[in-house]
């Protein structure tokens, strides 16, 4: 059997594990909410169990490594995190706690968004493109740069974070203490609240996306105008990225990309508005083929393909 890796994805809402062939393909994949505390070590004890049930799955195949996306920023050389949407944890320190779990092989870390991107680059609707911007649409908005065929995660390991690219420059707060982010305006949080806030009646108390989505198929004025201003927020980052960087193709995927009937349209009719320069009329924008394994398939990516993944701003422990 050839080798395998021990994938992590660390969200907001969820913590993901999965074991990663060759091929990409995503197996033994388990789920936990992410743990809510203001305690380091009561947000880490679930992630410990479920990487250690992970790697007790795979049995006596090798495990040549374990590769982690997590929500940003991160810190190099460090390899520690501090997640906008996990306040338990500032600089804590992931990639020697996963090293000190599964002693023995390489530990390599990149965000959320970083992942996601190498993982649809490697394996999905990204394959065979040179110059891509993988999107995170969920509790908060990450991103991932491939330039010339590889990942570009910048010296902090935070390049292509696209959720946090200002898009109004008076525009509502941003968790992450800015003002007006694509995040801000785009994530499922952020759109619940702005449409609570403009009048819409929620069928339960706590509503998710899911419910907004609902309510906007179902014609409700509110949940549609949030999905409207949240694919135009989206659109004015990725044209703004795309001049910077010369892309080709945008990639998105997360929990709100899912409702992708009522994300896209305004999000598209906005692309083709403001990207009217002749190298941006051919950005092409799709969803991500490999739904929500694309991070964990990035993930494995970063032990399986390090010649194209792991290069600057992936921290690593061998």
């Amino acid at each position: 059997m050839s080798d395998l890796a021990l994938a992590v994805d660390i969200g907001g809402t969820k913590v993901a594990a999965a074991l990663v062939t060759a091929d990409g393909t995503v197996t033994e994949r388990r789920v936990r909410p992410t743990a809510v505390s203001p305690d380091p070590e009561a947000v880490w004890r679930p992630v410990a169990d479920l990487v250690s049930e992970v790697r007790a799955a795979a049995g006596t195949a090798r495990v040549a490594g374990v590769g982690v996306g997590s929500a940003g920023p991160i810190h190099l050389p460090e390899g520690s995190i501090s997640p906008v949407n996990i306040p338990a944890w500032r600089r804590f320190p992931l990639l020697h706690r996963l090293a000190e779990l599964v002693p023995g092989v390489p530990v390599r870390l990149a965000g959320d968004g970083s992942c996601a991107a190498a993982g649809e680059h490697w394996r999905g609707a990204g394959q065979g493109v040179d110059d891509l911007l993988g999107i995170v649409v969920s509790t908060g908005v990450g991103g991932g740069l491939i330039q010339a065929g590889r990942l570009v995660a910048g010296p902090s390991g935070n390049a292509g974070h696209l959720g946090h690219v200002v898009v109004d420059l008076d525009g509502v707060p941003c968790p992450c203490g800015g003002r007006g982010c694509v995040e801000a305006m785009s994530s499922g949080p952020s759109m619940v609240a702005w449409a609570l806030g403009a009048g819409w009646r929620a069928p339960v108390a706590a509503p998710t996306g899911v419910d907004l989505a609902d309510a906007a198929r179902a014609g409700d004025p509110y949940a549609s105008e949030a999905f409207r201003r949240a694919g135009r927020a989206l659109a004015a980052g990725i044209v703004s990225t795309a001049a910077v960087c010369d892309l080709s193709r945008v990639v998105i995927g997360g929990g709100v990309a899912a409702a992708h009937d009522l994300l896209f349209p305004p999000l598209r009719a906005a692309v083709a508005e403001h990207g009217r320069l002749a190298f941006l009329r051919g950005l092409t924008v799709t969803t991500a083929s490999l739904g929500n394994s694309a991070g964990l398939a990035g993930a494995g990516a970063l032990v399986l393909a390090p010649e194209a993944y792991a290069g600057r701003g992936v921290a690593s422990l061998t």
